[in-house]
């Protein structure tokens, strides 16, 4: 078949090439390639083709928006797009370019056409609206711009510059050419554009996501509103090129009246800056324009020109209304979340780098108006903001995924005697009437409304009912304040708008509808409260200045706290895990700096402690924090500091760096001193001996200075340091130490190492050197490694300096070479190389010894082919001598050996003769004496010693010499041929064959001839004369014989041997047993047959004596006469279809078939040849000469079945059969002869138990059994995942391979698996089987989660509500899972990968609400973490014991909560000070910054400025006590707060201050923050005062050890009392789980399951079940054969067959036979979804929606029941069709489908009851539905019975519905499910038991005994120093009051003490 017919043609693609390469016109060097059916590297030839490229040339070929072509690119091209031809991509283009473009307008114009445009905007225009539009596009281009984001409205009416214009420019991201042309198409909306697929934004606060260029429509709208033509020139981010594109209503109507293409144009493409093409003089303007492009890497600029009069005179008068209204459309977009509030601490940094220009240019001389919307500071939405005192913000929720409103309202007060409502310049006053006339707003509306951040001007929300006046009965509020507010409502774009964007559709519709429910936001956290009832009380609170301070979060325990002075101060200390403070948020774990503190201190916050009795988050003035000091290696302790301590700008870079300088000062690395001029190198090599050392080490820190001890971080701790030299040899398993010392440190040679001189072995060794403390031995301190450092180095031997002799043997044999190995070796024994002059001298008495040559190999030294000679005796004992060996230039020169010398190997042969010659009779043997001697001349004996002697003639006599080495040899009888009787001599040869370097030795040996017979002759009685000669070949008739033979014997010499009966008796003949012994006396021989075979020639013998004398002759038979026809065949096997291989021979043959050769080349013309199936025209008969016969070719079978063929062949007279065996053809096809039943449906991830059993066959049909043959098994699509034990095996014996599916996984749809064969890389097509791969309904596929996007999180707020729903493989809801299985992640951090990090914080599910959906898991009221920052949220799902589900990760923002307080990033010390001259001893506070802070201690304040009063106030209240002044004599300092904080460098009290001595003072901090609507909680730094230095040093350190042994004390009680709850919370574990095992197990007995507590036994109970559970679901049972495609779309509840089971078969049968023809409807849910699926298969697929039927009454009794009671008692069992159908899901609307299909319809047990029952309702008058029997009879509801119609066919010609589990098997189910609760239970109860036996174990632990007592023994010295504080501050008696008349100069002090 010709495959050409398959060849599709597709359209053409013609694509045009501009030639860029050279500084040309593009014009002349472009053309338009025809590309149809080529691939990219067709058209690159193509390119070189038609322009000239240059071999070596590198060039690029881009699209138009510089992207570079390859494989992939080039086949997404459309035809009549444009490329460019370049030298690389980013080249300038020489000339503007056109690319044709076409942009017909989007369908969605006619079909939503008129959707949008029916709302007007009220018959109001205003055309700063429609510059909007312009904004509008500008803003969404600018979006992702990082920088600045620059949108400027230019209009130049200046006339000098060219005709009228408007420039709408911005700085954003650009369009290529193709979003250029997607942007000309009307109605191409951002949904459905090609280049760009639509990404939603994520959701914003307020919704500024920049989404405002929406339809497609506006932009073009407004443009041709405002004037007649545009022009769009754009440059895309990473493009070189600028695109323009002119659109004009003139060139519109010139193509229409021309009847050109309207929507066809050109856009240029140039490069930046070229303004070549503008040559109309009244488009100048456009040069400058052009000349601001070069160095913008992107931009747009919209230029619209024909400006109609009545705009531009509009534009001129009206410019300051112009750009307010625009501040005020974009004014969220400008000024960021909060607006135009300077005062406001929350802003957007994103939509404060917008920057909106209008500028307004009228003539020559007249400067031009420029306005920045920034700037603009009295459109109304400021107005609002600045006269706004308090803010009531909330969210509305219209329903699920219909979009979101947030909304806010102003309070604006009354002030002294006016209302402060703004009266805007552009506020339609409404008129007012007496009752109105004393409210702020009057009758206009409270809410303006925002779509995605932009104003839409021509809708507002008068109010909610909640917002309203309600009656002066029961206010709480006076009227009046229900008229002193504005609002604002924020909606996204799921609320509709009008293309125009001036009117909303449906938003007050919607937000006032009933199903909406407002909630109040506080903090970003919605509140799930009466909305009125908040909203009352708010409003109520804005006479009130509500308090808002710093807020202490997740409460943990209360302590005691002794460090604290007074006592009563000590208890209670409440501490707290996390702070709010001036909007951030501080937790545990976080890194914090001091601020002015003695010294800064860096740490990890440990703990917050806010004193009284606080149980939960609370908010206070103040507090502290405990520190842990890092880095923890160095300190390893904690300190408390004051909250307004910790430096809120210090960040986690800058405290990381310090911690790592601090780190330097820890020792670093060691530095290695040599004192020897050349040290030991890395990895260096040392002869043995040489020895390590004399080295010196220092150790340095990371600022390479030298260390000798720790560096000291307390006084009297002094850690000192040594180091360690260890010397380790390497060896294959392990290291093994040689040598360690330890070194001190002196002041002279630091870590100093003396020589070492112990290394003499060779091999790898590491020197190890490492820091140590000293004290301890510790390499490690403060969980750090100290620093170490190794050298490798390896040993190596010295110079030679001896020898050893290597072991040989001690018996040498004469004459054979030896090897004497020496192993040469250094001073120490280590084997070394030898020197190179070294020379052996070898020394033996008695004994010539010599040696060839010596062999150097490493330590190795071999005196190579030595050699021993001498005379031995022989049978003598082996002698020993003394082998001396001298090496000259050793130390130790000689060795000497034992050796014993044996005689050599054979070297001669010695043979020994009496005569010579020696003479022997013919047929006699000879006799030699012979002996083997070595080179010596000893006689030897060796191994093989075999001597052959070799008389010619004979075979080789051997005899074996290896034990004797001398002996007699006899040969062989000697038979020689006597020739005339003469005798003969011979040359006897002897040698050794194993020893080729022995000599052969030659003797001679004369024969002399026998009397025995020699000779035999064969001659014919008939003709004496014919004698048969020896050998001679004679040729006879075949199958003839030979008679009247006889024989003569002669003997050496030629005389006749007369025969005698004995001689008779050894003549032998071979052609016959049967020998007359007779005859032979008298010399006659046996008759010979002649063979009946041409080709058999025989040979004849005549023997004598066993053949020791013969004569022989062959006979040659010739052929008879042709007696029939021969055929000749090798090969007899051929397939179907081929030809046989090799020929047929045919020939004549004789009686005997031999080959007669009388065949003629004529004869080929009368053969013929005929077999069942032959093909007898490919038959051909060829003459062969050379044996005149024919051979037969084309022997072909193309039909017919495999088998014995027997082929006829005639000639003349004669005929002849040749049988051929005819095999199946080649392999051509494989077919599916088993497999499970079609069509095929599999669950997901199901197997397919019925094997695929596939067959190979030929082109015919006929089985092939070509094992060659491999058969693969692939599914299509790819997508399908096939489990197989194997997926491609080749077939059988009998051409057959079996696949057995083990499991298949994939998404809902139809696929193919496809069987195919191969043959030596041939295809063998095969069967493909079509399955429908269906839902699992029990597989979970994904997590979906719902919560509120727009939710804001403040640190320790409270999440939204997260519902998380269990999605299944066919797309419904899963509650089958635990809610226990379904946890929260929440880490900190962003989301990086899909796994969450390893230990995230997990937060259990909670219980669902009344009102909240069931089918899927709720997370609420969870608290939000207290650090502010990046966290990320991810939802889990735990399928199984090792396989689990998670959600995408959510990505949360914690931002700082409210300020609340003024605090330090760490709390100072308590300052002890006195009034002495040394300002040291009068600081109060150094270095301190004191920071805004939320609750948490995030700083909350960097936009709050103010100012700060510091006071000194007395503790004790005694107004009386004289307190200190502060330097200048001031009681009180007042200083500047700016963002939030304030640096304190130094604060002291004055020279001579007044005070009380000993007693107690507070260091007041009070903030004054108008910004900030609570006052802050003040910092209080309490302090002691003194009147001498002497005794405020002593308090001192006494203070220091106070807080130093409070701090350790503190720690150890929170040891033990974490010890001691943890215990209890062990205890209450193991109670909860035994009771929880206790309750299992009950529950398993009412099963019938009786376990014990054994996880073994549970387990075996467990496997049974399984086991039992698996076999039922894998058990065949009926199913619905009915092929299902459509279930899991969308609305589609499913194909009839499948939404019931039917128990019985019989009720299944008939069942299914009565709506037979409904069986595979599709049920969808909407009409929508049925016409759909009526579309998508044109009308073949029968569909019903359930939203068009009716829903029938189900709950009827049958017919016979009447008012509950029976009117007879029917039998035949009869009940509803319906009730027996089981619905395995969405039973209601199950239950709607089969009350339509089956109405009424009553099914009973047989036809005659069915009858009977019948014929009962009628005679009551009562109307009878059908009736089915479960026989297969139907009764018509018109009574109708009988007949085929009437009669069920056989269950197996019927698609009926499939059969439930049994009930077993869900009991099966539920119990294991129990047994797997019961084992879950046991483990825990286990695991509890041993947590808290190891638990009580570990309390009783002699440490934890030894930390009781430490804790005790530091209490006792608590009390011992609060004692001598007491003691120190004094009483009364030493109290001295210093007033301010005692603050005088330092002498007059002086003198009064004195006193």
């Amino acid at each position: 078949m010709d495959s050409n017919m398959f060849l599709v043609t597709g359209p053409k693609r013609r694509i045009r090439v501009c030639d860029c390469r050279l500084q040309t016109s593009a014009g002349s060097s472009s053309q338009e390639l025809e590309t149809s059916g080529m691939n990219y590297h067709d058209f690159l030839r193509l390119l070189s083709k038609k322009f000239p490229i240059r071999s070596d040339e590198i060039f690029v070929v881009a699209t138009t928006d510089r992207t570079a072509l390859d494989s992939d690119k080039f086949e997404e091209l459309q035809a009549g797009c444009t490329l460019y031809l370049l030298h690389k991509l980013d080249q300038d283009l020489p000339a503007a370019m056109e690319e044709q473009i076409t942009f017909v307008p989007h369908y969605d114009t006619l079909i939503e056409g008129g959707l949008y445009e029916y709302y007007d905007s009220e018959g109001q225009t205003s055309l700063s609206y429609t510059l909007a539009e312009l904004i509008d596009n500008s803003l969404w281009a600018t979006s992702k711009n990082t920088e600045m984001k620059t949108i400027e409205i230019r209009m130049l009416f200046d006339e000098s510059l060219g005709k009228a214009a408007i420039i709408a420019l911005d700085n954003g991201c650009g369009m290529t050419s193709q979003k250029l042309k997607e942007w000309a198409v009307y109605r191409c909306s951002k949904f459905n554009r090609a280049s760009e697929k639509y990404v939603r934004p994520d959701p914003a606060p307020r919704s500024l996501n920049s989404d405002i260029s929406y339809f497609g429509v506006g932009g073009k709208q407004a443009i041709f509103y405002i004037g007649d033509s545009v022009r769009m020139i754009t440059k895309p981010v990473g493009c070189p090129d600028v695109h323009e594109l002119i659109l004009s209503k003139e060139d519109f109507k010139r193509k229409e009246q021309n009847k050109e293409d309207i929507y066809k144009s050109v856009i240029k493409n140039r490069k930046p800056g070229d303004p070549s093409h503008v040559i109309k003089d009244d488009e100048r303007f456009l040069h400058s324009l052009i000349a601001e492009e070069p160095g913008k890497e992107s931009f747009t600029a919209v230029v619209i020109t024909g400006i109609r009069p009545e705009h531009i005179t509009f534009l001129k008068q009206h410019f300051k209304v112009l750009t307010r209204q625009l501040a005020h459309t974009y004014h969220y977009y400008i000024h960021g979340l909060n607006g135009n509030d300077p005062s406001s601490s929350f802003t957007n940094s994103d939509h404060s780098k917008i920057d909106i220009q209008v500028t307004l240019r009228e003539k020559p001389l007249k400067l031009p108006h420029v306005v920045n919307l920034r700037e603009i500071d009295d459109d109304m939405q400021t107005l609002y903001i600045k006269a706004a005192a308090d803010t009531f913000e909330f969210k509305a929720a219209t329903g699920i995924d219909t979009g979101r409103v947030e909304g806010i309202i102003r309070y604006h007060p009354f002030l002294y005697d006016k209302e402060t409502y703004p009266e805007g310049p552009e506020v339609a006053e409404a008129p007012r009437d007496e009752e109105d006339e004393m409210k702020a707003r009057g009758k206009r509306p409270i809410f303006e409304c925002f779509w995605n951040g932009r104003l839409i001007p021509y809708t507002t929300v008068q109010e909610f009912d909640w917002c309203a006046w309600k009656g002066a009965k029961g206010a709480k509020v006076p009227e009046d304040c229900y008229g002193r507010f504005s609002g604002v409502l924020f909606t996204d774009d799921k609320f509709q708008v009008t293309t125009n964007k001036l009117t909303f559709m449906d938003l007050e519709q919607k937000v006032k509808g009933r199903e909406t429910i407002f909630t109040r936001v506080v903090n970003g956290q919605e509140q799930r409260t009466h909305i009125q009832t908040q909203f009352t009380q708010w409003l109520k609170n804005c006479h009130e200045n509500l308090d808002k301070q710093v807020k202490f979060l997740s409460f943990g325990k209360f302590v005691t706290r002794p460090d604290m002075t007074p006592k009563k101060m000590q208890h209670p200390w409440a501490t707290f895990s996390a702070i709010e403070w001036d909007g951030k948020i501080y937790k545990t774990g976080q890194l914090v700096k001091s601020q002015k503190t003695q010294p800064i201190i860096h740490g990890t916050v440990v703990q917050f402690l806010l004193y009284g009795d606080h149980d939960r988050d609370v908010f206070a003035t103040g507090g502290q924090v405990e520190v842990r000091l890092e880095p923890k290696s160095l300190y390893n302790k904690n300190k408390i500091i004051p909250i307004f301590r910790i430096d809120k700008n210090a960040t986690d870079e800058g405290i990381k760096k310090n911690i790592e300088n601090d780190l330097g000062r820890l020792p670093h690395e060691l530095k290695v001193i040599w004192q020897e001029p050349n040290g030991w190198p890395q990895n260096g090599f040392c002869p043995a001996g040489t020895p390590l050392g004399p080295l010196s080490v220092e150790i340095m820190n990371k600022k390479g200075e030298v260390m000798s001890r720790m560096p000291a971080t307390s006084q009297g701790t002094v850690i000192r340091l040594s180091v360690k030299l260890t010397v380790l040899k390497n060896g294959p398993e392990k290291a093994e130490e040689v040598l360690s010392l330890v070194a001190l440190h002196s002041a002279r040679w630091g870590f100093g190492f003396k020589k070492i001189e112990r290394l003499n072995d060779p091999g790898s060794y590491t020197l190890s050197l490492n820091t140590l403390l000293h004290d301890t031995s510790a390499t490690v301190f403060g969980g750090r490694d100290l620093p170490s450092s190794k050298i490798s180095f390896t040993i190596t031997a010295g110079t030679a300096e001896a020898f050893v002799l290597g072991e040989m043997s001690s018996t040498l044999h004469v004459g054979v070479p030896f090897d004497i190995p020496l192993q040469i070796t250094d001073g120490y024994g280590n084997s070394t190389k030898p020197l190179p002059s070294l020379l052996p001298e070898l020394e033996c008495r008695g004994l010539e010894v010599s040696f060839a040559a010596v062999d150097c190999s490493g330590s190795k030294f071999i005196i190579k082919g030595v050699k021993a000679r001498g005379k031995l005796l022989n049978n003598q004992p082996v002698k020993k001598y003394d082998l001396r060996v001298t090496l000259t230039g050793l130390k130790n020169p000689t060795q000497t050996i034992k050796i014993s010398l044996l005689p050599g190997t054979p070297h001669t042969l010695h043979v020994k003769t009496d005569d010579n010659p020696i003479v022997v009779q013919n047929g006699t043997a000879a006799r030699f004496n012979v002996e083997v001697h070595d080179e010596a001349g000893n006689v030897t004996t060796h191994p093989r010693q075999i001597v052959h002697c070799q008389v010619p003639g004979l075979t080789p006599t051997t005899v074996d010499y290896s034990r004797t080495g001398a002996g007699q040899l006899v040969t062989k009888p000697i038979n020689l041929k006597i020739v005339r009787g003469e005798p003969q001599k011979l040359r006897v040869q002897f040698e050794m064959p194993s020893r080729r370097n022995v000599e052969s030795v030659v003797r001679e040996l004369t024969v002399i001839p026998s009397t025995r017979v020699s000779q035999i002759m064969v001659c014919s009685q008939n003709d004496e004369s014919l004698v048969l000669r020896s050998d001679e070949k004679i040729e006879w008739l075949a199958g003839g014989s030979l008679d009247n033979l006889f024989y003569k014997l002669h003997d050496e010499a030629g005389r006749v041997v007369p025969i005698t009966t004995e001689i008779a008796s050894m003549i032998k003949v071979n052609w016959t047993n049967q020998v007359d012994l007779k005859d032979l006396v008298l010399g006659k021989l046996p008759i010979a047959q002649v063979p009946t075979q041409v080709q058999e020639e025989r040979f004849y013998q005549v023997s004598y004596q066993d053949q020791s004398v013969t004569v022989s002759f062959s006979i040659v038979p010739r052929p008879d006469e042709p007696a029939k026809l021969k055929t000749t065949l090798l090969n007899d096997t051929v397939k179907l279809g081929e030809t046989l291989s090799g020929n047929i021979n045919l020939e004549l043959v004789d009686k005997y078939d031999n080959a007669t050769r009388t065949l003629t080349a004529t004869c080929v013309n009368d053969l013929n040849v005929k077999a069942e199936g032959l093909d007898k025209e490919a038959v051909t008969f060829k003459w062969r000469e050379s044996s005149r016969s024919v051979d037969v070719t084309g022997i072909c079978f193309h039909r017919g079945t495999p088998g014995i063929k027997n082929l006829l062949f005639t000639y003349q007279t004669y005929t002849t059969y040749q049988i051929v065996n005819v095999a199946a053809g080649d392999p051509a096809m494989l077919k599916l002869v088993g497999g499970p039943s079609q069509p095929l449906q599999v669950i997901n991830d199901h197997s397919i138990p019925t094997p695929f059993l596939i067959q190979l066959v030929d082109e015919w049909g006929n089985v092939s059994t070509d094992k060659r043959v491999v058969v693969v098994m692939k599914s299509s699509p790819s997508e399908l995942k096939v489990s197989s034990a194997v997926v491609s095996q080749p077939v059988d014996s009998e051409g057959k391979a079996s696949f057995t599916v083990n499991s298949v996984s994939g998404q809902r749809g139809c696929y193919q698996l496809d069987f195919n064969g191969s043959l030596n890389n041939k295809l063998i097509p095969g069967p493909t089987v079509n399955l429908t791969v269906l839902p699992n309904p029990n597989k979970p596929v994904c997590l979906t989660v719902e919560y509120s996007t727009a939710a804001r999180f403040p640190a320790g707020g409270t999440f939204p509500v997260f519902s998380v729903t269990v999605v299944s493989d066919e797309g419904s809801p899963m509650t089958t899972f635990n809610p226990a299985a379904v946890t929260m992640l929440l880490w900190e951090g962003e989301a990086s990968n899909r796994r969450p990090p390893q230990t995230p914080t997990e937060l259990k599910c909670s219980k669902p609400m009344e009102n909240e959906r069931k089918d899927c898991f709720h997370f609420r009221d969870k608290k939000i973490p207290e650090t502010a920052g990046n966290h990320t949220v991810q939802f889990s799902l735990l399928i199984d014991q090792t396989n689990f589900l998670l959600s995408d990760q959510i990505p949360i923002n914690v931002v700082a909560n409210q300020p609340v307080k003024l605090a330090p990033e760490s709390q100072p010390p308590a300052p002890v000070v006195s009034c002495c001259r040394d300002v040291k001893n009068r600081t109060l506070v150094q270095d301190m910054t004191l920071r805004i802070m939320d609750s948490y201690g995030n700083p909350a304040g960097k936009d709050l400025d103010g100012k700060l009063v510091v006071s000194i106030t007395n503790c004790s209240g005694d107004g009386a006590k004289p307190t200190p002044l502060f330097d200048g004599r001031i009681n009180r300092y007042e200083i500047s707060l700016a963002e939030g904080q304030v640096h304190f460098t130094r604060l002291a009290i004055m020279e001579n201050s007044p005070g009380e001595d000993g007693s107690e003072y507070t260091l007041r901090f009070q903030p004054d923050v108008p910004q900030v609507p609570t006052p802050l909680a003040p910092f209080e730094l309490t302090f002691h005062f003194y009147d001498d230095a002497v005794n405020q040093q002593r308090v001192c350190d006494l203070l220091k050890k106070k807080e130093s042994l409070s701090s350790a004390v503190s720690v150890l009680k929170q040891l033990f009392d974490g010890y001691s709850e943890l215990l209890n919370l062990f205890t209450v574990q193991r109670e909860t789980a035994s009771i929880k095992v206790a309750d299992q197990r009950e529950v398993l007995k009412r099963q019938n399951v009786t376990v014990t507590e054994s996880i073994p036994a549970i387990d075996r109970l467990l496997t049974e079940k399984t086991k039992e559970a698996d076999g039922i679901r894998t058990a065949a049972k009926r199913v619905c054969s009915i092929r299902d495609d459509f279930r899991g779309q969308q609305d589609v509840l499913g194909m009839v067959g499948h939404l019931a089971y039917v128990q019985d078969d019989a009720a299944a049968r008939v069942i299914s036979w009565q709506i037979s023809g409904d069986m595979d409807c599709v049920v969808t849910g909407t009409t929508e979804a049925a016409r759909r699926i009526y579309d998508d298969t044109r009308g073949r697929q029968q569909v019903m929606a359930l939203d068009s039927v009716l829903v029938p009454q189900m709950n009827r009794p049958l017919p016979h029941i009447r008012n509950g009671r029976s009117l007879f008692e029917p039998r035949g069992n009869p009940v509803f069709a319906r009730d027996l159908l089981i619905f395995p899901r969405d039973e209601e609307n199950c239950a709607i489908v089969f009350a339509n299909f089956l109405s009424d319809t009553i099914l009973m047990d047989d036809l005659d009851s069915a009858n009977d029952y019948r014929r009962a309702l009628v005679q009551k008058k009562i109307r009878c539905p059908t009736i089915l029997t479960r026989q297969g009879d139907r009764i018509s509801a018109r009574g109708k019975f009988g007949g085929t119609q009437n009669r069920c066919p056989p269950i197996t010609s019927l698609k009926v519905f499939g059969a439930p589990l049994p009930q077993h098997f869900y009991t099966l189910q539920e119990q294991i499910d129990l047994l797997r609760q019961y084992r879950t239970a046991v483990e825990k109860k286990e695991k509890a038991e041993k947590d808290r036996d190891d638990h009580s174990n570990k309390m009783k632990s002699p440490v934890m005994i030894k930390k009781q007592q430490d804790k005790e023994t530091k209490e006792k010295q608590l009390e011992e120093i609060e004692r001598q504080l007491n003691s120190t501050t004094m009483g009364p008696q030493r109290r001295m009051k210093r007033g301010l008349e005692d603050a005088a100069g330092p002498l007059d002090s002086i003198a009064k003490r004195a006193k």
